[in-house]
């Protein structure tokens, strides 16, 4: 459904609103209004590729939720990246705690477990940190 130019500003103004953060009044034919829409839609194709890579990422190794996001198409969206893991059923044998934010921190809501998981791994934490230099996973 092709939603009108008046009716996607309004959208993209409520959306803005309901998160408490003001977004903007976007052009919807510009290319950060597509960008936005893009990053917004979670569709199974995206969570099944962004799936895929995250169950590629080796034992003892880490990636951050943007190296997610450009290893599955999708440059910039890390965002995307984790809402799809905030998503993930309790028990899931999908190895989510090896991807960590940039800064090589962990910021999952389940910090606890998944520092636990990582250390199991031989991942090891310095203050909270992950060396992105020796743990970082590279395809």
């Amino acid at each position: 459904m092709e939603i009108s130019t008046p009716l996607r500003r309004v959208l993209i103004l409520c959306i803005g609103s309901a998160l408490s953060t003001p977004v903007g009044y976007f052009v919807p034919d510009s290319q950060f209004f597509y960008a936005y829409e893009a990053m917004h839609e979670d569709t199974d194709e995206r969570q099944a590729i962004i799936h895929q890579w995250i169950h590629a990422i080796p034992p003892a190794r880490v990636v951050t939720y943007g190296q997610i996001a450009a290893l599955a198409g999708y440059p910039g969206n890390a965002r995307l990246v984790g809402r799809i893991l905030a998503r993930l059923p309790m028990g899931t044998k999908l190895p989510w705690h090896r991807v960590i934010n940039a800064q090589g921190r962990i910021s999952h809501p389940h910090k606890a477990r998944q520092q636990e998981l990582l250390v199991a791994e031989g991942v090891i934490l310095v203050n909270g940190r992950v060396n992105l230099k020796h743990y970082q996973w590279q395809p």
